[in-house]
């Protein structure tokens, strides 16, 4: 199993979170570390995740949700 971190920017709202771990858990990855820090009207996250899936199955996914800001970068 390989394992990623990735870190992306998104718009501080109630439902954000639980929209990224859910797109994470759709397509195969277990996160196994997050960091999230709140920056005004943002929030940072800090990801680990491990899968037998590529990386790119995730991000492309993450980066069409609509609060992601800063598409995710490893």
């Amino acid at each position: 199993m390989n394992e990623y971190k990735l870190e992306l920017v998104a718009r501080h709202r109630p439902e954000v979170l639980e929209r990224i771990l859910r797109v994470a858990r759709h397509r195969g990855f277990t996160v196994t570390t997050m960091e999230m820090t709140l920056i005004e009207t943002q929030v940072r996250l800090k990801i680990t995740v491990k899968s037998d899936r590529t990386l790119d199955l995730l991000v492309n996914q993450l980066a069409k949700l609509p609060d992601v800001i800063t598409a995710p970068t490893y």
